[in-house]
């Protein structure tokens, strides 16, 4: 048996160049194989000596034998089987096809692990894929070209790995099929040695969703000790495949135009998916054009009328129209769009051609800025109108989310394991709760993202740092101290990953969430954990207002601190919520109908323009039955009071003439009054007109204008007419009471 190696100085176990590898037999080689071989006897004492003029032929597979460990008659019968198939064949095994090792393989099953394996050491056979019953042979082969003991270090090495990735058991135990297979196709059993292209090949050729997902778990593996740059991703999900099948998304529209629309696509600064929206958006207006003007055929073409046209149909546009989906496919198909996706859509066309003329590839013909503004009447269908959760609900997530369990988790998934953590859960469910992120920002948040700062003896502040996004740098905002003991309690048990690398800013990161060295879900938030919370709180999953989703936190956190008893100001909510502008702010935060009513009511509109007065009734003329002989009713002026009985109708009621129903306060009748003891004291309200709420407010030069439009107002004893002003002030002055 050849000595086994360690994995940092292994090397291939057979030299094949050593040997004589010619493909045709000798005469003797066919004699012995042809003739002799097939008429000996079983038993005979000598046939090993007879083998000796194929020596050529037995030292090969005798070497490879001796490395696999495989002795006694069975070997010797083996090898017996093997001469007499070269000699059928008419050529030795060095000539033979993988067609020929696969005929062999079948025709001798019970040895059939033992001839792949010989195969394998002598010639590098290819076709291991091509015995798709025998996968369960790989561990084996594996084992038997590596050694048994290098073999089950590196799957030791593997396991211990994808535990602290956070995979389960049932990963764990098929891990060794997918790394025999790996490992045989690298021809090596050191780790450092698998390449990303090796990954790619067995995962085409897996078969099964199982052994990919292995794969893919193995590439994670290797990503995080750093031995390949990115992990596998699954067929589906290939960067190549974003832009679709181009006999589909380019059906329909002129040449030249698709190819300055994927000119633009793969040369606009903007975001990945940003521009991919804006490339079909594109797309759609071509389809348009090649069915309503199909003598045009490129941007350079447009005028400013078909400028104009364009825009009149994305005013028009209806979903489905003109997409490269099939109308059956798309959504509210046959409706006119949102007034936003149809804003959308001309600044699509606005940015394409400007960028074109801007980059010189068309001649300017017309203001892409002008030509293609969206018109009033449908900025005007865009209000600010945030889609916040009522006060109830989101109490009630909140209250699920501190609250969280596996079991809720494993309900929503149907009885199956959960995918992540429940510690990562938490620390999510609170960060969407009481962080007021957006789904993009959650999801790139970085280890070490919460910091304490120390505001009072015994009081901590937390805050959390959000990375670049689409409105703002990085920035650090104060947030409850709940979410910096959750992502704490997550740090904590979270396993060491691979940094992975950040899509906005190209940086290699530790990301916050990140489990098995990939990021969350896309749709995790919105399709697994929301519902899971209002599963939990017993809340639907919708209202009025549709399907609650991740971003409607942030609005509904927006609008809670816009209205809270000490709220923040506009500019300091834009500050929390990393906004550029103030106008975006706007689109979050509303001032709810309970504020609204406070501030209403704080304002004193009523009372401004109602004044209490008031009203003294003396009880005792009442019970008497002298009310309509003698005052029992008293208005008080402050200076006097007024006993005339419909005071309210009164024109000189915030200019009392001091007409006969008048008793000023120190005359003896008041004191008298004041000394009753069966006096009832009540207020009425007046309602005051614009002079005389003038008066009350702007004071003396509004009184004494007022008492100049009441000169020639009776009085309610109609005895007289009111003087002048100058005169009152010189009769009010001689006749004081």
């Amino acid at each position: 048996m050849s000595a086994r190696k360690t994995t940092e100085t292994w090397t291939w176990p057979i030299d094949a160049a050593k040997y004589d590898r010619t493909h045709i037999l000798t005469a003797s080689e066919q004699q012995l194989l042809i003739v002799d071989l097939p008429s000996r006897i079983k038993g005979s004492r000598t046939r090993h000596r007879s083998l000796d003029s194929a020596q050529r032929l037995t030292r090969p597979l005798n070497d490879a034998f001796d490395h696999i460990e495989f002795a006694g008659a069975k070997r010797r019968g083996l090898l017996r089987f093997l001469l007499e198939e070269m000699g059928r064949r008419g050529r030795s095994f060095w000539g033979w096809t993988d067609a020929d090792w696969i005929e062999i393989v079948e025709r001798r099953r019970y040895d059939g692990n033992r001839i792949i394996a010989a195969a394998f050491l002598l010639r590098g056979f290819d076709a291991l894929a091509s015995f798709p019953k025998r996968r369960h042979v790989f561990s084996c082969l594996a084992r038997r070209v590596f050694g048994f003991k290098v073999v089950g270090e590196i799957e030791r090495a593997v396991k211990t790995g994808m535990r602290d990735l956070g995979y389960h058991v049932r990963t764990l135990r098929i891990m060794p099929l997918t790394l025999a297979q790996v490992l045989l196709i690298v021809r090596s059993p050191r780790m450092e040695d698998i390449t990303e292209a090796v990954l790619l090949q067995l995962q085409e050729q897996s078969g099964t969703v199982a052994l990919e997902q292995c794969v893919i778990a193995l590439s994670r593996l290797l990503v995080s000790k750093g031995i390949i740059e990115n992990p596998i991703r699954r067929l589906g999900l290939r960067p190549s495949l974003m832009l679709g099948a181009p006999e589909v998304i380019l059906a329909n529209v002129p040449d030249e135009w698709a190819r300055l629309a994927r000119y633009w696509h793969d040369t606009s600064t903007l975001t990945p998916n940003c521009r991919l929206r804006h490339y079909y958006r594109i797309l759609t207006v071509g389809r348009w054009m090649q069915a309503t003007y199909p003598q045009l055929t490129s941007p350079a073409e447009w005028t400013r009328s078909m400028a104009a046209e364009s825009v009149a149909m994305c005013l028009q546009q209806k979903s489905g129209e003109w997409a490269h989906r099939p109308v059956a496919e798309v959504r509210n198909a046959g409706r006119l769009m949102a007034a936003h996706t149809r804003i959308h859509a001309l600044s699509t066309l606005r940015r394409f051609f400007s960028d074109l003329q801007q980059w010189e590839v068309i001649p300017r013909r017309f203001d892409p800025y002008g030509a293609f503004r969206a018109p009033r009447s449908l900025q005007s269908l865009v209000d600010r109108n945030p889609r916040i959760l009522s006060d109830d609900v989101w109490a009630k997530l909140i209250w699920a989310g501190l609250n969280i369990s596996a079991a809720d988790l494993s309900a929503q998934g149907r009885g199956a394991a959960h995918y992540y953590p429940l510690p990562l859960v938490r620390a999510l469910s609170v960060v969407w709760l009481f962080a007021g992120l957006r789904w993009d920002e959650i999801r790139r948040l970085r280890l070490g993202c919460i910091r304490w700062q120390q505001d009072a003896p015994g009081e901590r502040v937390c805050l959390l740092s959000v990375p670049v996004n689409k409105t703002s740098t990085a920035f650090s905002k104060p947030v409850d101290t709940i979410v910096g003991e959750m992502i704490e309690a997550w740090e904590k048990e979270r396993p060491s990953q691979a940094k992975l690398t950040d899509r906005k800013t190209g940086e290699q990161v530790d990301y916050l969430f990140a489990h098995r060295s990939k990021t969350l879900g896309d749709n995790y938030l919105n399709s697994v954990l929301i519902p899971s919370l209002c599963t939990k709180a017993g809340v639907p999953h919708e209202d009025v207002r549709g399907p609650i989703t991740s971003h409607r936190a942030r609005s509904t956190i927006a609008t809670q601190l816009f209205n809270a008893r000490e709220p923040m100001s506009l500019f300091e909510i834009q500050e929390w919520l990393g906004h550029k502008h103030p106008s975006s702010t706007q689109h979050y935060a509303k001032i709810n109908p309970s504020k609204l009513t406070k501030s209403f009511q704080k304002a004193g509109y009523f009372e401004r323009n109602i004044r209490a007065i008031e009203v003294l009734i003396d009880q005792d003329v009442v019970r008497k039955g002298l009310a309509t002989e003698e005052a029992w009713k008293f208005f008080d002026l402050g200076h006097g009071y007024c006993t005339y009985d419909f005071f309210d109708q009164c024109p000189h009621r915030m200019a009392c003439a001091q007409c006969s129903f008048y008793v000023a306060k120190e005359s003896t009748r008041a004191q008298v009054l004041e000394a009753t003891a069966n006096l009832l004291r009540l207020r009425q309200e007046i309602p005051l007109s614009e002079p005389e709420l003038e008066a009350v407010e702007q004071g003396l030069a509004a009184y004494e204008k007022l008492i100049g439009k009441l000169a020639d107002v009776p009085t309610p004893d109609r005895l007289y007419q009111i003087e002048t002003a100058p005169a009152l002030q010189a009769r009010n002055g001689d006749n004081k009471c």
